[in-house]
């Protein structure tokens, strides 16, 4: 009998022991999974190190965005002042020095009377107003800058002549007026925008590291910016293509009408960059791990943020400990 009980408590203080043991394990257990958790977290270096891609793909579509707003400075002040690198950014100039064809009879003498009248030998043509000058001066004089100006040339040449001077103008030249008028308006209004999209979205872009919903209505916003200028160059070249084939094919007056190369260059090189400033906004919308994913864990982003730490981790070795005379520990 009292074996019985003895064995009993035996039991009882072994299956507690047990219990305890499992509990402490249990704890500790806890404890181990919690400190890998924590040691999982991604620290701030190593959320920079995984985002570097995407951060780096950001400044270059700034970059390009800077590349629109410099050619669509230059296009905006081009032809606003007499000073020699304003004067030679145009999109179209206007050769008056024979305006009478050499074929009429003292078509010279016709000629020089035109310039005495008022007429200069050349005007150009600019996005807020013209400039007009000799062919031995250069220019002499520009118009103030105006927005929404428009270029009419009836209004211009007889403006330029003495009062009560007059020169009949072909229909044919008549009729593109209004044309010239409505598309002008909306060429300027889509430079102007376009120009002022692409300055706020340049400061913008770099944000979208940080998630890629906040990349959503940045990418419209650029979007918006590239369809701007690229519609207001699509219009531009086509205007002035036609108005220099207009002018050129009339047979009535010689006016010689040239397209300035340099200035359709700034406005199709600021579409391009703000197109490819465009694309990549586009490509950061589902590619390229953000900072946000990476905190998530959605996304691991740049290898290297993590072997970098793996490979430090695996090359901490234990210190050797040092023995002592015949084998002794110290």
């Amino acid at each position: 009998m009292f074996g019985r009980k003895k064995q009993n408590a035996d039991e009882g203080v072994a299956n507690g022991t047990d219990d305890y043991i499992r509990d402490a394990g249990s704890n500790s257990d806890r404890t181990l999974t919690d400190a890998n958790a924590n040691d999982h977290e991604p620290s701030k270096a190593q959320i920079k190190r995984a985002t570097r891609a995407r951060f780096i793909w950001a400044l270059i579509a700034s970059f390009f965005l800077l590349l629109t707003v410099v050619f669509l400075i230059l296009v905006e002040v081009g032809n606003t002042s007499t000073s020699s690198i304003r004067t030679n950014i145009y999109f179209i100039k206007l050769d008056l020095t024979n305006i009478i064809p050499v074929s009429v009879p003292n078509a010279e003498l016709i000629n020089s009377i035109a310039q005495t009248l008022g007429l200069h030998d050349f005007y150009t043509v600019g996005l807020w107003g013209f400039c007009e000058g000799y062919n031995g001066q250069g220019v002499t004089q520009c118009s103030t800058p105006q927005a929404m100006w428009w270029f009419n040339p009836v209004q211009i040449i007889q403006s330029e002549l003495l009062s009560g001077a007059s020169i009949a103008l072909p229909s044919k030249v008549n009729t593109l007026l209004g044309l010239i008028r409505v598309v002008s308006h909306w060429m300027f209004a889509l430079f102007l925008t376009g120009a002022c999209l692409s300055f706020l979205m340049m400061f913008l872009i770099p944000l979208s590291i940080y998630s890629r919903w906040a990349t959503l209505p940045i990418m419209i916003f650029t979007f918006l910016a590239a369809l701007f200028t690229t519609v207001a160059s699509v219009i531009a070249t086509v205007l002035f293509v036609i108005m220099q084939n207009a002018i050129t094919s009339v047979t009535e007056v010689h006016i010689g009408a040239k397209i300035n190369p340099e200035m359709f260059a700034f406005i199709w090189i600021a579409s391009g960059s703000a197109i490819i400033a465009w694309i990549i906004q586009l490509g950061q919308c589902c590619c390229c791990a953000s900072r946000r994913d990476v905190k998530k864990g959605k996304k691991r982003g740049s290898k290297k943020a993590w072997t970098d730490t793996d490979e430090a981790v695996t090359s901490e070795k234990p210190p050797k400990e040092r023995k002592g005379w015949f084998g002794a520990k110290k």
